[in-house]
């Protein structure tokens, strides 16, 4: 079979997932709110709700229009999977050891957060939530495929949407899905990719135009001035625009598929994305084109917090490691004192926040250490690798037509100097008016009349720096050693298990992990042969004799432990 039937195949695959709607199941509605988290992929507020006017969005503009936008929701990263494993903990990833892209890709281990962290959902499964998850992981302590990752955080690792049937009646479910059309491989051209990572990712461009007519006209695009305004470039935002549009469609069906089975006044629903636009120069970026994402929440009017109405807008500057601190608060679970994340959304908000931070480190095959830091006008960036471009050849990008435009254009010496500014060496330090200069192409750094804005910035990184550790200052290889000794991924040890008889058909058993920080999840077997589904242990569980218990136990980062089984209790 060759290349391209492989990504025809797997194209077919994506595609049934990404339009894939449950069957009409009516669910219980719980006392609790059932909580919906969209996440869509390199996408920067290119939405009509959000004053696009090229993009064609009606189903988010209507979500907006029933829900509540935030304006100025910022990741802590511009690349995905540090991105992610800060939202999944509520933890900035420079304190996890999550911070280059990928620690499952060019260097082969994984983050190993500490032993006191542990992701939301899993909190919320421990609260008696039922979670799910489709499509996509990528925390840096999994890989970006279902069933990678700490097998205790979800109930149910799926490729299909719209997961919630099986919930059982009357229990809250949290469900995260991920809508992967609008990733940067989208925009990379039609036919056999130049490596095996592309040949992968094919089905993304390929489910980007089955069944779809191209609508969007690239002359109507705005291109922005570190662009040549060329026709590939305006190409290449348009794709970007279609792929947006059919992302919309993929939302509209799963809200539908909430309204049909009898779920949307009993359900939050929240959208955004995990970073900016997969673009050069946004993508893997500090700036506002690689840190700024739309966010959407629409609440059921039965859960609606007092004073909040449908339609507005909400100004405070959000970050992506409050969105677990948030989901949390909405489903009445507390907040572990770890989180870095702030409650910014229900009945009890904490204070909203007057500066959100960001970094940048290992990117694929090149280390670039940024850290960043901005408010609601003004960003400050600090390269720890001054005279380094921005721009590097990454192989990853180098397969879009745009970039390969750009590094041509540039040995041609036809890009102006605004178009060569990301190409040539950076300072220590940019300081950006993001109002005057929503770009951020004036470096006000070195303008005297910015000393007052520059140092209360630069004191407020470097007390964000000073809070956790920065793993990101330890050379990669370092920590690496620190979590894995040898660079070997350390085995979680076995649960141990105590069996207690409570009555004469009965018995309770306890699990314990010998590994500090281990989660342990079970099932159990009866004397029939028939296994139930596998439960995070929160306490001691009591159940009849005769039945067999298995347990494995996991440490994020490590592999999980064999199998303890007492049988035939």
């Amino acid at each position: 079979m060759n290349r391209v039937h492989v990504g025809l195949l797997l194209a077919l695959a994506w595609l049934a997932a990404c339009r894939a709607d449950s069957p009409s199941v009516p669910i219980a509605a719980p006392e609790r709110p059932n909580i919906l988290l969209l996440t869509a992929e390199d996408l920067s507020p290119r939405i009509g709700a959000f004053g696009d006017p090229i993009a064609i969005t009606p189903h988010l503009d209507a979500l907006a229009r029933e829900g509540v936008r935030y304006p100025h929701t910022f990741t802590t990263s511009g690349v995905c999977a540090p991105s992610r494993a800060a939202l999944i903990t509520g933890v900035r990833q420079t304190a996890l050891g999550a911070q280059h892209m990928r620690a499952n890709g060019l260097r082969s281990y994984r983050a190993v957060p500490p032993a006191e962290v542990k992701a939301f959902p899993e909190l919320l499964r421990a609260a008696g939530y039922f979670t799910f998850t489709t499509a996509k992981l990528d925390y840096q302590f999994s890989l970006p495929f279902p069933r990678s990752g700490p097998m205790t955080i979800w109930d149910r690792e799926t490729y299909g949407y719209a997961d919630w049937n099986g919930v059982p009646r009357g229990k809250p479910f949290y469900g995260q899905i991920n809508y992967g059309v609008t990733h940067e491989s989208g925009i990379f051209p039609l036919g056999i990719p130049t490596s095996v990572t592309a040949a992968l990712l094919l089905p993304a461009r390929l489910l980007a135009t089955a069944g779809y007519d191209d609508v969007i006209d690239p002359a109507a695009v705005p291109v922005p001035p570190y662009y040549p305004d060329t026709p590939t470039v305006r190409r290449d935002i348009a794709r970007h625009y279609e792929n947006i549009r059919i992302m919309d469609t993929q939302v509209g069906e799963t809200l539908a598929a909430l309204e049909r089975d009898g779920l949307a006044d009993s359900t939050i629903v929240i959208w955004t994305t995990d970073h900016g636009d997969g673009l050069p120069r946004a993508k893997r970026e500090l700036f506002d084109s690689g840190l700024r994402v739309p966010m959407i929440i629409r609440w059921p009017e039965r859960f609606r917090p007092p004073g909040v109405e449908p339609g507005t807008i909400d100004t405070r500057l959000v970050s992506f490691v409050d969105l677990s601190a948030t989901i949390l608060s909405l489903a009445g679970v507390p907040r572990p004192p770890w989180m870095d994340g702030r409650v910014f959304a229900g009945p009890d908000p904490d204070a909203a926040r007057q500066y959100v931070f960001a970094a940048r480190d290992r990117l694929d095959e090149w280390p670039d250490r940024q850290r960043a830091v901005r408010d609601h006008r003004w960003k400050y960036i600090r390269n720890y690798d001054p005279g380094t471009p921005g721009a590097r050849h990454l192989v990853f990008r180098d397969h879009q037509e745009i970039m390969q435009e750009l590094w041509q254009l540039l040995d041609e010496g036809r890009l102006d100097a605004v178009q060569r500014r990301w190409f040539e060496p950076r300072p220590t330090e940019e300081l950006y008016d993001t109002q005057a200069d929503p770009d951020e192409l004036v470096n006000l750094a070195d303008d005297p009349s910015h000393r007052a804005t520059l140092a209360r910035l630069r004191g407020a990184l470097d007390a964000w720096i000073t809070e956790r550790p920065d793993l990101g200052a330890l050379p990669e290889a370092e920590m690496i050693e620190k979590h894995w000794p040898g660079g070997r991924q350390p085995r979680t040890q076995k649960p141990a298990v105590d069996v207690e008889r409570i009555d004469p058909d009965r018995v309770r058993v306890t699990l314990t992990s010998p590994t500090h920080g281990a989660s342990i999840r079970y099932r159990v077997s009866d004397g029939s042969g028939n296994t139930g589904a596998w439960l995070l242990y929160t306490g001691p569980v009591e159940m009849q004799l005769g039945h067999t218990v298995e347990a494995r136990a996991v440490r994020y980062g490590w592999s999980e432990s064999a199998a303890t089984v007492v049988p035939s209790l």
